[in-house]
């Protein structure tokens, strides 16, 4: 039997259980949410792929409603074109954003008082409230499952897997007695007297544990109560060790079992909840009583809330999310040190993968580098395939170190890229600088940054549908609220702070042609401005990502000289910071893809680069004949046997000679500038047609420069009226190859 067929009959067997059901069903909701509403979840809670086939990677990517005759998934426009071709004839491919979402298909569609069916643990506090004010309309139900459906049509099911491991404190920075005083507090100051987690990061944080039963995020399935006296940890009996049982006990915190939950939060909700003091809990004079609130996040599931009664619970945001993402300073000090062994592994993959495609066109096998799960060390990562094409590739890496968590984008070309995707690409990375860039006031959300990322694309009728940036968390999840920089609603609810990550992500897609995205993770901190209008205080980012753009995709002319500037310092401070850590042939094939943007690597000269602006006649007159000098980037012995254009127009006339100071040429005096500094060619001697690149020092109020970018032209004549390190006096090509 064919997997399409497999599946088909897999509906099947669901309708008839819905059928038998009490009540029977009119149609059954499968989110591809897990009990804790996760963004990622194991293998065993891919109940949509497994019904449905497809295999999209997040929570947001999909969702199936299944009735007596139709089956439909609903999935966004990331994912639609891999549903295509995933889904048998079976199903009706519904995209989100475009066609009504499931609650209103469901009321416009379905008969009156039709009952739907959902399991309770996998939908969400804030997603039941509006399923059930859609189906209000028709008086449509929606039914709380007693076992989930699938779970009874799935006779593999994988089983649960792990055990937790305790979170060295050095790591997290901060204990556990610690965390849970500052989460009192904040439970006095909303007067609750408990709250309920369900996010595995937030437990996870929490309590300093972390686990692997979600593939590529460190964290454990459990549950937490917390209340002014008591901590409750809920998780599998099975997975407890004897080191977890004991570092749980010296803190004071009550291990439960997984399923014990629900009880116990009936037993919250009645008052009757004990368990063991822990430190830094509250026990005299709070004011409490088993009136007050309960606090719970919209986003926790409805098996949970549903216990509770209206009137003891207060829906608010989880006061750990916040707390988890402002990092503490040690948190931040593993977070930079982890991007720093994630650029190394970066660069030795690609300079590896360059390699495999000079020699084979091709590549398959293994790429070690400076990687971790749970080591910090050495850790050997398969390749099982990595195709090669004249096309854009994205090239996405998200990894979990035990001190912090990475999370990269680059786009590359394995051929020679058009101008249209060039542009494209160039556009991206204007927006990636303009938002790594940015100064703003404290209490600026993502929503209002978002628009410095889109703009540069805007320009061109270009966009993407994605948010910029989101959280990145510290040994835990790679995608961390509460905060993020997008155009959505729910981006003005939540400020930036100092010690806050983001990433730094905008991209552009064209279906079915290529894609473009450029990811960095940003620090928030304060910002050393001039003033500080109405003593707000300022915010500005810190990037901690080193992996290089790759130049040969960058249109120069398109850049500002400040964009040419950032890039060119990112890539010198790349250099820096990963060399220590490379071989000899990593660290060339860093430094070839790091070499300064110049006019002739990006297509036409490039616009001065630094504070050493063009200066207008006017301004020439006003600074009498003193003039301005700049530094003007030249390869030299540039001709026709260097590939010169035989259009491009080279200036012989003597008035538009840059006459140099000779020995001052090389030597760094009045004439000319060191010519390897910061270029890459160290010790490179100073040659007619050897082709090497320098810098000279050269006035701006030259005729010669002049009439050069006047013309928009690339070669001149440079005139050494003195003997050079061996090279004869007289005239010598050159090409022009950036200013600033």
């Amino acid at each position: 039997m064919s997997a399409a067929a497999g599946r088909n009959a897999l509906l099947d067997e669901l309708r008839a259980l819905m059928a038998a059901h009490s009540p029977p069903l009119h149609a059954l909701v499968v989110p591809s949410d897990d009990a804790h509403q996760s963004e990622y979840v194991a293998e065993r809670d891919k109940r949509l792929q497994f019904i449905s086939g497809f295999t999209g990677i997040a929570r947001s990517a999909g969702l199936a409603l299944i009735t007596m005759k139709e089956a439909l998934l609903w999935t966004d426009g990331r994912y639609f074109l891999q549903a295509e071709k995933q889904l048998s004839d079976h199903w009706e491919l519904m995209c989100m954003g475009e066609d009504p979402p499931v609650e209103v298909w469901i009321a416009d569609n379905l008969s009156d008082e039709a009952v739907i069916g959902i399991n309770p643990w996998c939908i969400s506090v804030d997603t039941a409230q509006r399923y059930e004010h859609a189906f209000s309309k028709k008086h449509q139900t929606l039914f709380q499952l007693s076992s989930d459906l699938v779970d009874e049509v799935w006779k593999d099911r994988p089983l649960a897997n792990t055990q937790p491991v305790v979170h060295p404190v050095e790591f997290a920075g901060c204990s556990v007695t610690g965390k849970l005083k500052e989460l009192r507090k904040k439970l006095l100051h909303e007067k609750a007297r408990g709250i309920i987690i369900a996010a595995l990061d937030e437990v996870a944080w929490l309590y300093n544990i972390r686990g692997n039963d979600v593939h590529y995020s460190p964290v454990v399935h459990s549950y937490s109560i917390v209340t002014l006296h008591s901590a409750f940890f809920y998780v599998d009996n099975r997975k407890v060790s004897v080191e977890v049982q004991s570092y749980m006990s010296e803190n004071g915190i009550d291990i439960r079992d997984y399923n014990m939950v629900q009880s116990d939060v009936s037993l919250l909700a009645s008052g009757q909840l004990k368990g063991s003091a822990v430190n830094g809990s509250s026990h005299e004079g709070n004011g409490m009583n088993d009136n007050s609130k309960i606090l719970i996040d919209n986003s926790c599931c409805l098996a949970l809330y549903s216990k509770l009664d209206e009137d003891q619970v207060l829906i608010l945001q989880s006061p750990v999310a916040l707390s988890k993402a402002v990092k503490n300073p040690v948190e931040l000090d593993g977070l930079r040190k982890a991007h720093i062994r994630d650029g190394v592994a970066v660069v030795q993959y690609l300079a590896w993968l360059d390699n495999q495609m000079q020699e084979n066109y091709g590549a398959s096998g293994y790429f070690s580098g400076a990687k971790g799960s749970q080591k910090k060390e050495h850790v050997e990562v398969k390749l099982t395939e990595v195709s090669v094409s004249d096309k854009l590739e994205g090239f996405r890496a998200a990894k979990e170190y035990l001190d912090g968590t990475t999370d990269i984008t680059r786009t590359v070309h394995f051929g020679k890229p058009s101008e249209h995707e060039k542009s494209c690409y160039t556009a991206v990375l204007k927006g990636h600088i303009a938002l790594d860039t940015a100064v703003f006031p404290n209490g600026t959300t993502g929503h209002a940054l978002d628009i410095l990322a889109r703009t540069p694309l805007w320009k061109s009728g270009l966009d993407y549908r994605h948010g910029t940036g989101h959280g990145v968390g510290s040994y835990l999840t790679v995608h961390e609220g509460p905060h993020q920089i997008s155009f959505r609603p729910s981006a003005r609810n939540v400020p930036l702070q100092a010690s806050m990550t983001v990433t730094d992500e905008p991209g552009y897609y064209e279906d079915g042609s290529f894609g473009i995205r450029l990811e960095n993770v940003l620090i928030v901190q304060d910002a050393n401005t001039k003033f500080n209008f109405g003593d707000k205080g300022y915010l500005a980012f810190e990037h901690i990502t080193w992996a290089p753009y790759q130049t040969k995709l960058i249109d120069a002319t398109l850049l500002a000289p400040a964009e040419i500037e950032w890039v060119n310092t990112y890539h010198s401070d790349c250099r820096r910071i990963l060399q220590p850590y490379l071989n000899e042939q990593e660290k060339e094939w860093l430094r070839k893809a790091t070499e300064p943007i110049t006019a002739s690597r990006c297509g036409g000269l490039a616009a001065p680069t630094s504070s050493l602006p063009w200066r207008t006649d006017r301004e020439e007159k006003r600074e009498g004949e003193k003039g301005s000098d700049g530094i003007l980037y030249l390869e030299l012995g540039a001709g026709e046997e260097d590939g010169l254009d035989e259009e491009a127009e080279v200036v012989e006339d003597d008035e538009e000679e840059a006459v140099l100071a000779g020995e001052d040429a090389v030597n760094g005096g009045a004439g000319c500038v060191d010519p390897t500094a910061d270029l890459g060619h160290q010790g490179f001697p100073l040659k007619a047609h050897s082709s090497p690149t320098t810098r000279m020092i050269i006035s701006t109020s030259s005729r010669w420069l002049r009439a050069m970018v006047a013309r928009g032209n690339r070669y001149g004549t440079v005139k050494f009226p003195q003997k050079v390190d061996g090279m004869a006096h007289g005239s010598t090509k050159v090409r022009l190859m950036a200013y600033k």
